[in-house]
């Protein structure tokens, strides 16, 4: 089982202690992001606990064209420049288009495909060739065994520090199911998995102009992957999730991020204390 040092501080492996990658959505504004991650890298530092920043400058696969995307790559990149310095973070930040790959690498140290883009060759190869960790979400219309090819397309590169992550799969119309068997399957490929816990719970276009959600089963579907050993946790939160410009039905109250993350990493301790059994 491959472990992934990233930016010489983080070791991600499904063997290892759970890290938990988390932010808001979208970058709303610079005092939001920068109050939202401040907090969290506070509470996972007293707890020592492995953190990871997510960060998005830009969502270009909104429902509707009126929805608030971000402050876009040039602004975004100077905020997180900034941010990234004054908190000391380690940083994940998404693309949506190949020529953003080198731009992007020149701060972030994970660079992440978002899951309706997997199987675009260029931008994956494009995101490999920077020798950066590669995130690749996996579709919610791809099987999990179709994972292994956007895996060789990167392994092309030189690049073998790649991350897979599960974030539920298309079920009729308007919403998605998690089928745990998906994550057994992508970690038999050797490469640390996540669990996307909030995107999980996503209804698509389930408000018509607006993507909506089921938060009350973020935590049960966070404890069953965690009972996999998995090597991370991906969650989207917010300050404020009602009033949030993106994702505000399926993002955890960041006043509730310590009593999620507490348990989870308890559950994730005992679980990898336990041997593993095959049939």
């Amino acid at each position: 089982m491959r472990e992934i040092k990233i930016n010489d501080k983080i070791s991600v492996s499904n063997e290892l202690p759970i890290v938990f990658i988390a932010g808001t959505c979208v970058i709303e504004s610079y005092e939001n992001y920068y109050e939202t991650i401040k907090y969290l890298k506070k509470l996972f530092s007293k707890s020592k606990i492995n953190f990871i920043a997510k960060a998005s400058f830009d969502k270009a696969n909104r429902t509707s064209l009126k929805s608030y995307r971000g402050p876009g790559l040039e602004k975004g990149s100077e905020i997180l420049k900034a941010i990234k310095k004054e908190l000391d973070l380690t940083l994940l930040v998404d693309i949506h288009e190949p020529y953003q790959a080198e731009i992007v690498a020149k701060y972030a140290d994970i660079i992440q495909i978002p899951a309706f883009l997997c199987r675009q060759t260029d931008i994956v190869l494009s995101a490999a060739r920077t020798g950066k960790t590669v995130n690749i979400k996996k579709g919610q219309f791809l099987s999990p065994w179709n994972v292994e090819n956007i895996i060789k397309k990167i392994e092309s590169t030189g690049n073998h520090k790649i991350l897979l992550t599960e974030r539920g799969f298309s079920f009729g119309y308007s919403n998605l199911v998690v089928d745990m068997r998906a994550i057994e399957i992508m970690k038999s490929f050797g490469y640390p998995v996540i669990f996307d816990s909030t995107h999980s719970v996503q209804k698509p276009g389930a408000m018509g102009d607006a993507t909506g959600g089921e938060k009350e089963f973020i935590y049960p579907l966070s404890k069953a992957a965690l009972s996999l050993k998995i090597a991370g946790l991906f969650f989207e939160t917010h300050i404020n999730p009602e009033k949030a410009l993106s994702d505000g039905y399926n993002s955890i109250p960041l006043s509730r991020v310590k009593d999620f993350v507490s348990p989870l990493t308890k559950l994730d301790k005992f679980v990898k204390s336990l041997k593993e059994v095959r049939l």
